[in-house]
């Protein structure tokens, strides 16, 4: 899965992203058709593709990212308080974990919605296939950025994506064309232009969407400039992406667990280590933590909506067709998710952190959702 500038039209779409060549409808338009299509599709599942013995379920039940989870939850509240059905369940489990309960069947005892830092891959649709999970419809939910951050007051970094790998991989050039292992201790080894501070990282780990957004936008963004390592891409694949994103295990870099809030927390404690999290949660701790620049951009909602800060990606979230005629609430959460009072570009989602699609990319990817709605 690849990540590009989505000023250029991120992402890499697999097959549940769904180019539609017909002339896009407007928003009021394609919502309209979406709520009718996803009727459509319930009835449909209802009676051909839900094979499981279970009752319907009162509420919706979601797992997954936790850079999404604050986004989900506020939806959710917002939701239980304005309608009669009861607020859905939302817990963070990272964006791996959630698949694995999302893909682990149909029916009154598992999941119906698993929030995502990044697209499903390919292996987590089969196993979704192998138990029963076809019908898999996914929804953008806008964009957001990952930050390096660090305490507020402490150094201000401004970091290049070549810092970043030769600060974190695990493997890095020895300058006679081959490769070491990673002995560089301080940020001034990495740059003498950065302090003789130990590197310290806090990060999440690697069932997090998160960490596989970063590993791909600024590990290999930074790698890819070493010439010997970039011809690797086309002489051996395998390789390349090993020295590209395998992060290093010495201690320099440090699993914090999935739960952002408490990189932040740590970070207050610690002036001399940065973490890894996303712009949502530095913008709802910027008392507390600061961000590195990174290629001389800094982050801000707008460098992230033009696509000029160089690590951001797309947030989604995944809901199981199967459910949608069993479980009473989940068309209308859907439908709630996807309104201009919560993703639009002045929602209030945007209030807190998410960066709005803009108009024409969200008409596009509500006419996919119902392209491929109107295909089960």
């Amino acid at each position: 899965m690849t990540y590009k500038n989505h000023r250029d039209g991120l992402v890499e779409l697999n097959r549940f992203h769904i180019d539609s060549n017909e002339e896009d409808i407007s928003i009021m338009s394609a919502k309209k058709t979406l709520s009718n299509a996803v009727l459509t599709a319930a009835t449909v599942v209802g009676f051909a593709g839900f094979t499981g013995a279970a009752s319907a379920s009162e509420e919706v039940r979601i797992v997954g990212s936790s850079t999404v989870y604050p986004f989900s939850t506020i939806v959710a509240e917002r939701f239980g308080r304005s309608t009669n059905f009861p607020t859905p369940i939302v817990e963070s489990t990272g964006t791996g974990g959630g698949f694995k309960l999302f893909c682990a069947g149909v029916g009154d005892d598992t999941v119906d919605v698993s929030n995502a830092s990044r697209a499903i891959k390919a292996s987590e649709v089969k196993m979704c296939n192998d138990n029963g999970v076809k019908n898999i419809i996914e929804v953008k939910v806008g964009y957001d950025g990952i930050v390096m951050a660090n305490a507020l007051g402490a150094f201000e970094y401004n970091l290049s994506t070549r810092d970043i790998f030769l600060a974190l991989a695990k493997d890095i050039p020895d300058g006679n064309g081959g490769l070491k292992p990673n002995d560089n201790v301080t940020w001034a080894d990495v740059n003498p232009q950065l302090p003789n501070t130990k590197i310290e990282v806090l990060g999440p780990p690697p069932t997090s969407g998160t960490r596989d957004a970063f590993v791909e936008l600024a590990l290999e963004g930074g790698c890819k400039q070493f010439e010997m390592i970039a011809a690797l891409k086309d002489s051996d694949g395998d390789k390349y992406k090993a020295v590209c994103h395998t992060v290093r295990e010495d201690g320099s870099f440090i699993e914090a667990g999935e739960n952002d809030n408490l990189i932040v927390q740590k970070l207050s404690a610690n002036s001399d280590a940065l973490g890894i999290c996303g712009f949502s949660f530095l913008d709802q701790n910027s008392d507390k933590v600061q961000a590195a620049k990174v290629n001389d951009v800094e982050v801000s909602f707008d460098a992230i909506a033009d696509g000029s800060y160089p690590i951001s990606r797309p947030l989604f979230f995944y809901v199981k067709g199967e459910h949608l005629s069993v479980v009473p609430s989940l068309k209308p959460f859907l439908e709630a998710f996807i309104s201009d009072d919560a993703t639009g570009e002045f929602g209030y989602l945007a209030d807190r952190g998410l960066i709005p699609m803009g108009e024409e990319e969200r008409t596009k990817y509500l006419n996919q959702i119902i392209k491929q709605m109107g295909n089960m």
